[in-house]
């Protein structure tokens, strides 16, 4: 789901029984599979499949990632989560990721995202395919 502004998109979760504690309130970890979720269907929405960019030896894994919990999120809660590229280095991107629930910020998350070569595991630049998607006119980012 691209925004209007075209480097942000943003994905739908609610929340369901089985992401909380016995209080109702959102397990900490569970925020890390909303975000993944997020990135996952960016990904899908610019176009790459990671299934099909594991077979060209290429996959995404998190080098970093910076959180504040500004509130808590409770059972039954419909989230958005965002997702908005800062930057692009050779072999990095860095990204923006928002939770919110009815425009009220619920967490922030600074995630650095490493390529790599998926038969070696080691580091590989971004290929070209993916960083011209990305900095397109409809998705342009910094590098």
């Amino acid at each position: 789901m691209s925004n209007e502004n075209n480097n942000e998109f943003t994905w739908p979760v609610r929340v369901y029984y089985e992401d909380t504690d016995a209080g109702g309130i959102v397990y900490h970890a569970r925020y890390l599979h909303f975000l993944e979720r997020a990135r996952t269907e960016w990904l899908r929405d610019k176009g790459f499949n990671q299934s099909a960019l594991k077979e060209k030896d290429c996959v995404f894994v998190v080098r970093d990632m910076q959180i504040k919990f500004v509130k808590p999120a409770m059972l039954d809660d419909e989230l958005m989560i965002s997702v908005s590229i800062d930057k692009i280095k050779p072999a990095s991107m860095r990204m923006t990721q928002i939770i919110t629930k009815k425009q009220t910020v619920l967490l922030k998350a600074e995630v650095t995202v490493a390529c790599l070569k998926s038969t070696l595991l080691s580091p590989m630049a971004i290929p070209d395919f993916i960083v011209n998607t990305l900095q397109s006119p409809e998705g342009a980012v910094s590098k």
